[in-house]
């Protein structure tokens, strides 16, 4: 057992960078530091000194000058919080969307959430349900104020345990349409740039290809709003940008006519 240990810990530390290395030694360092501040200092709650192997939980790669965060989720979410504030509807629905997005608008506007698969989510302002983004149980033209965001791309990929079809996305499109009221809005994100399919995380789109897909004349586009390669949110960008992208998020916000 004693050998299987050195083998596992040598191996841990052949496996480990340089600087991932020196962060470890830092932990370490921190640790005795603790110990020495605990015996100096009492607390009922934290009464004893030794830090127990079983309790450890090292973090050793927190340290950075800036608080990292995800681009397109952290700003699209942020971007379409604002847009439903500025809709103002008496409910909003949201279609697979992040978690985080509907948890904090049914905050101020009542939100209904659907998704293939149903979260357990149980918060005052929101209720959560299935539904089939290729077929909508939702009546023609009954929903005012919808959003639909990073989501999209991977229907028809199989990676939530959807069915295979090539078409997936289309028919999702065209459902999100179809339930719109008039007048509706209707916030769609998705990745954009080189359009290509990364197998089977997701697709990603051209600006044109997107406009192509709802531009059978019943909508218009209200807001374009862009997440760059680099990180950098631009609201109201230029969409000739989304050609020099790899991986970038487009937030379309349309009205249907």
């Amino acid at each position: 057992m004693k050998t299987l240990k050195k083998i596992v810990r040598k191996c841990i530390y052949l496996a480990l960078s340089p600087f991932v290395l020196k962060d470890y030694f830092a932990f370490k360092k921190s640790l005795r530091e603790q110990s020495r501040n605990s015996n100096a200092t009492s607390s009922p709650y934290f009464p004893s000194s030794h830090i127990r192997i079983r309790d450890f939980k090292p973090r050793i790669l927190d340290k950075t000058v800036k608080t990292g965060f995800d681009a397109h989720y952290v700003y699209h979410t942020s971007w379409a919080a604002r847009k439903v504030r500025e809709i103002n509807p008496a409910r909003h629905v949201d279609i697979s969307s992040s978690l985080y997005f509907s948890g904090i608008v049914s905050a101020f506007i009542a939100v209904d959430f659907y998704d293939y698969r149903p979260a357990e989510l149980k918060l005052s302002g929101l209720t959560s349900a299935h539904a089939d983004l290729n077929t909508l149980h939702f009546a023609t033209e009954s929903v005012p104020s919808l959003s639909c965001m990073h989501t999209v791309e991977h229907i028809g990929l199989g990676r939530y345990g959807d069915t295979i079809d090539a078409q997936g996305d289309l028919k999702a499109i065209a459902e999100l349409k179809r339930v719109v009221t008039k007048k509706g809005s209707l916030l769609f994100v998705v990745p954009v740039g080189e359009p290509k399919i990364e197998f089977n995380a997701h697709r990603i789109y051209s600006y044109e290809q997107v406009m192509e897909y709802f531009g059978d004349g019943n909508f218009i586009l209200k807001e374009f709003s862009l997440i760059t390669d680099e990180g950098n949110f631009l609201e109201h960008a230029d969409p000739a940008m989304v050609a020099r992208q790899k991986y970038a998020c487009g937030c379309f916000w349309f009205i249907k006519r």
